[in-house]
């Protein structure tokens, strides 16, 4: 059954009202505060923009990831893109490592501009090659809402002049991401300088190393948090179990495996959005109706954690 929301509170990740650890996965009504509190380099704290899932409009915190999806396939990034828009996404993850998928998510992009958070990143060897890379953004989108390092790569090399492109209002947040679990130790160097309003890195069921530091610090932090790989690692989802298992997470508005694991993320307040990639414009749809309340408690959180081993 799902958990009350009495627990002792105290102001986290992405200026959330979070519990007090012992109880940080009961189930509650609501998500976020609006305000993103983001520490300058001198120390100051000043208010930012909305919550990653609130910044433009209230909606679902599932976002959408295009690793390994559409790539250069314009006819199918609209169609995907459409269907998790309609359905309230509205966060949209890409990289110029991703096979030309920026380019082919832009013209839907363009045309729907006021509901999208373009969430992209640098993949650079060069801050040459890194400003080339922002330009065609720039051109793609507009501007860019979240911009991150991707992998880590030169990324003490590339803030300066991020930096200088958020502090001229044509970037919203910096951010960092890493995939692998080796890297953790310079990801949590790259938030102690307080120079990222972001990370992404990967969380399910069956990778969980991001728990034991990297969570706790960026709730400390105020660092808002993308999850990348919420259905499993690259190239081997997290096989669904018999569906008669997910029966006690339908009052929760469970219907797929997916929705399960997608909820068992954003259960943890520390957790932003999740960006989920697909396709598939249905499985867009589907998932999105994982990212509103009600959320899971302890009892659920370990059903999914059982099911997933």
């Amino acid at each position: 059954m799902a958990r009350g929301t009495d627990g002792r509170r105290y102001r986290g990740l992405a200026g959330s009202v979070c519990r007090s650890a012992p109880r940080a996965h009961g189930a509650r009504p609501g998500r976020r505060s609006v305000v993103l509190r983001i520490c300058l380099r001198s120390g100051e704290a000043r208010p930012r923009v909305r919550s990653l899932v609130e910044e433009r409009r209230l909606g679902p915190a599932v976002g959408l990831g295009t690793w390994g999806t559409f790539e250069a396939d314009a006819g199918l990034a609209r169609e995907v893109i459409g269907a998790a828009l309609d359905a309230g996404c509205r966060l949209v993850d890409s990289s110029p490592m991703y096979g030309g998928a920026e380019s082919a998510m832009s013209e839907i992009v363009r045309e729907r501009r006021g509901e999208v958070t373009v969430a992209t990143k640098i993949w650079a060897r060069s801050v040459e090659e890194g400003r080339e890379q922002y330009r065609k953004q720039r051109a793609w989108f507009g501007r860019v809402e979240v911009e991150q390092v991707h992998n880590l790569a030169l990324w003490r090399e590339h803030l300066p002049w991020l930096e200088q492109e958020r502090d001229a209002g044509r970037i919203d947040r910096l951010g960092v991401t890493h995939y692998g679990e080796a890297a953790f130790d310079e990801l949590a160097e790259a938030l102690e300088t307080q120079r990222f309003d972001t990370v992404q890195l990967p969380l399910n069921p069956r990778q969980r190393q991001a728990e034991r530091r990297l969570l706790p610090r960026a709730a400390e932090l105020g660092v808002a948090v993308i999850v990348m790989r919420p259905l499993g690692g690259a190239g081997s989802l997290i096989p669904p179990p018999p569906e008669e298992e997910l029966a006690p997470l339908r009052e929760f508005g469970i219907e797929t495996w997916e929705q399960a694991l997608l909820k068992w993320a954003l259960s943890d307040e520390r957790i932003d959005v999740v960006i989920p990639a697909t396709r598939r414009w249905e499985h867009a749809r589907t998932n999105a109706a994982a990212g509103s309340p009600p959320w899971f408690g302890v009892e659920e959180r370990t059903l999914v954690e059982r099911l997933a081993a």
